[in-house]
């Protein structure tokens, strides 16, 4: 004998309630995802900005320091120059 599935309109009106119920809460969580999404994007686009200009800075400061580094290793080659004609 097979079992016999039987839903009175009353457990109908309850079953799309609850699935009604689930679908809005699935809604509200892909517009909370979607938002976080947003600021992440929106994150990560000033991080990257905010890479390049340390990048371009750094490369500023090296090139600064390489020339300091020159001019005193010209002041010391001056130096003991001076030195050895004394």
């Amino acid at each position: 004998m097979a079992a016999v599935c039987y839903i009175d309109a009353m457990d109908a009106e309850r079953i799309a309630q609850v699935a009604e119920l689930e679908l809005r809460r699935l809604e509200a969580r892909v517009e909370e995802l979607v938002r976080l999404c947003r600021r992440l994007k929106e994150e990560n686009r000033a991080l990257r900005a905010r890479e390049r200009q340390l990048l371009a800075e750094r490369a500023r400061l090296l090139e600064k320091h390489e020339e300091a580094r020159t001019r005193v290793e010209a002041i010391i080659t001056h130096l003991k120059a001076m030195e050895q004609g004394s």
